[in-house]
């Protein structure tokens, strides 16, 4: 039987999401690199049962999508399902790489800087630390609250299933019509 249309919705039906994905990164602010954002794809492969879908990312896409709990907060994400589920993900005694957040915090363009209220030896409070120092601080914060899962990929997936079954049954339906021959 030729499968061409349910072949053509699988490709547009993974085009979809990977461009819904794509937005919801841009959309919320977690494309400073576009490292992820360019990494996400899919491809339609055809299988001894049918056909599949496959999705693929940079690894560290289903921290962003999931979070990831820290060590006094638990982080949460919507799931393709809809339901909001813990993330599988936690930090226990590492933390995230400081050279990693130091990149991330000069992408940003972000400063850190010294509380005007704390004053030690030297220190005047109120001046400006160094990027190094800064990355440290903002991944020993990362370790204690976690990431929160921004669901890029979950809600895209969500969205596409509510109307996947029936949407298939027409590219399906199409097929076989097509693939219908006369008898004489």
């Amino acid at each position: 039987m030729k499968t061409e249309a349910l072949e053509r919705y699988l490709n547009s039906f993974g085009k979809y999401i990977v461009q819904q994905s794509r937005t919801k990164l841009t959309k919320g602010k977690k494309n400073v690199t576009k490292d992820l954002y360019n990494s996400i794809s899919f491809r339609v492969v055809s299988t001894p049962n049918g056909f599949s879908v496959q999705f693929f990312m940079d690894g560290y896409g289903k921290f962003v999508d999931k979070g990831v709990s820290g060590t006094d907060k638990a982080r949460s994400y919507t799931d393709y399902k809809g339901k909001t589920v813990v993330s599988p993900y936690k930090y226990s005694n590492k933390q995230p790489p400081s050279g990693i957040i130091e990149k991330w915090i000069k992408k940003r363009g972000l400063k850190g800087r010294v509380d005007k209220n704390w004053k030690s030896a030297g220190n005047k409070g109120g001046q400006f630390i160094s990027h190094k120092s800064f990355a440290f601080l903002v991944a020993r914060s990362i370790k204690k609250k976690g990431i929160q899962g921004i669901s890029f990929f979950q809600r895209p997936l969500q969205l596409a299933m509510k109307d996947f079954t029936k949407d298939l049954l027409e590219a399906v339906k199409e097929d076989i019509i097509n693939g219908l021959t006369t008898v004489k």
